[in-house]
């Protein structure tokens, strides 16, 4: 394969995150480098392909479905990945609003910890975004 090629593919796998999330996480970028360094491309191209079809073509829209994903990782207590797929529901076009709601939904189903690991989140997002993003 050519480094073009290969360059091209990487690429692919990196544009499939920017469009569900924005941006392409540091936890994917690390995987992605480990990938190419160790000739393991296809297992970032498989599981980034699943996550498209998940997050793309759910009935449930790219919305709904990261707000989904945030309260999921709530209630597992997965701070970091509630944080990406909190930025990628604002992505998709949710409101802060809907976030707190989420979290308040996690409230009854986890607890306050999943409550307030919600909240906190939300309240990053908001002193890092600028009022009009959000």
């Amino acid at each position: 394969m050519t480094d073009d090629t290969f360059a091209h593919r990487v690429e692919a796998v990196r544009d499939r995150y920017r469009t569900t999330l924005g941006t392409v996480p540091n936890g994917v970028r690390q995987r992605l480098r480990l990938a190419q360094d160790f000739d393991r491309l296809p297992t970032e191209e498989a599981i980034a392909a699943l996550r498209h079809i998940v997050l793309t073509d759910s009935p449930l829209g790219a919305r709904v479905q990261q707000l989904v994903h945030f309260g999921q990782l709530l209630a597992l207590g997965h701070a970091h990945p509630a944080r990406i797929h909190a930025q990628g529901a604002l992505h998709a076009g949710a409101r802060v609003p809907e976030l707190i709601g989420v979290a308040e939904t996690a409230l009854i189903t986890a607890g306050v910890p999943a409550y307030a690991l919600g909240t906190g989140i939300i309240a990053e997002l908001l002193s890092t975004e600028s009022p009009g993003e959000v």
